[in-house]
């Protein structure tokens, strides 16, 4: 048989070690190396089985004491006669200890039998540009579970009720003890007989069958707010599956997704859009018409306005969600070249650019010395 390692050892401890970092010490180990953490890992069993003996020596003063004093052989009930502690761990069982440290429920088997939150429901929904930009209120459906109405949730056949198990007395969970070479352990699993729910339903609803709940179509409102963004979630607490065993029911989230607008384009709170303009228009300067989310607004360009300029429409974009204010808008003018000319209006631009001194056949001069200083020609 392997001889066993110093209890100081084991626990990572110095001899002078107090009593809180001993306990600091085995808990930083039992949550490690705990057989439901390391479900199949032999090692780690037996590490957890060497930290708990070791934790049960220097845990109690007296057994301590004799353990410095006389080393294993003073913990020993065959051994050195000292009276021993009892026959090894006795009726001491992890439940025990897990109990003290986490406040129970660590190390047992099968799931909790208290409240539990309701399932999240998600929804997508699509909404205009200009329902994204100015808010807007919105119906949608949804499906959620709900409780049953012929049985009032309660899983039974009308003129019937639930009745309590008599196996786990309505607890849902058995106690078990089991021994072990190092004693007798308490362990905790899900009662087989009414498979954790606490009460037995002998009749079961004919349209639930005995769940409580059926899933159900609902129509909710969502306030969609001004300047929310492609890709953002609302959340509705409480619009969700309902809560198991009295638990708080889920939440409701809605991913929004923006329908692409024919003029705009958005950019954060700012709006951007390209507006056509004519030759003539971009030489001489004229009043346009130009389309914003509040409707077509005025704007003058200046004279040999050069097509690509930016100009600035201040608060004609889209609403801050989270304050006040507005983005802008960003108006681009695209200056289009005419198509399909008359030979009359061909020639009105040959004399146009005669008069500007052109040769329509060759660049012009300031191009074509910037290509020579960048191609290096």
């Amino acid at each position: 048989m392997a001889e066993k390692r110093d209890y100081y050892e084991v626990l990572g401890v110095s001899k002078q070690a107090s009593d809180a970092e001993i306990k600091k010490a085995y808990r930083k180990l039992a949550k490690k190396y705990h057989p439901d953490v390391n479900p199949g890992n032999a090692e780690a069993e037996a590490k957890f089985k060497e930290a708990s003996e070791a934790y049960e020596i220097l845990s109690d003063p007296q057994k301590r004491a004799r353990y410095d004093q006389f080393g294993h052989a003073g913990t020993d009930p065959n051994g050195f006669g000292a009276g021993g502690f009892g026959g090894g761990f006795g009726d001491f069982g992890f439940g025990d200890i897990f109990e003290t440290f986490f406040g129970g429920g660590f190390g047992t088997s099968g799931r909790r039998n208290g409240p539990q939150k309701g399932r999240d429901i998600r929804h997508h929904l699509e909404i205009s540009f200009t329902e994204a930009a100015f808010g807007v209120e919105k119906e949608i459906s949804i499906y959620r579970m709900e409780n049953c109405d012929t049985c009032n949730g309660t899983g039974a056949k009308k003129g019937t009720s639930p009745t309590v198990c008599t196996v786990c007395k309505g607890t849902g969970q058995i106690q078990y003890k089991q021994r072990t070479p190092f004693g007798q352990f308490v362990n905790i699993k899900t009662c087989d007989h009414c498979h954790g729910e606490g009460t037995i339903i002998a009749n079961p609803c004919t349209v639930c069958h005995g769940k409580g709940k059926i899933r159900k179509s609902r129509k909710i409102k969502v306030n969609i707010p001004a300047g929310i963004d492609d890709g953002q979630t609302i959340s509705l607490r409480g619009e969700g599956d309902p809560g198991i065993k009295g638990g708080p029911s889920g939440d409701l989230y809605i991913s929004i997704n923006i329908k692409p607008h024919p003029l705009f384009q958005r950019q954060g709170t700012d709006v951007i859009c390209e507006i056509p303009i004519t030759f003539v228009q971009a030489a001489l300067g004229s009043e346009l018409e130009v389309p914003t989310l509040d409707g077509k607004v005025k704007y003058a360009i200046p004279e040999a306005t050069q097509s690509g300029t930016v100009f600035r429409l201040k608060n004609k974009g889209i609403p801050h969600i989270r304050g006040y204010g507005r983005g802008d808008q960003y108006v681009k003018v695209v200056v289009e070249v005419p198509k399909n000319l008359s030979e009359k209006q061909k020639e009105l631009l040959r004399e146009f650019a005669a008069l500007e001194g052109e040769d329509t056949h060759e660049q012009r001069k300031g191009f074509f010395e910037k290509m020579k200083s960048v191609l290096g020609i």
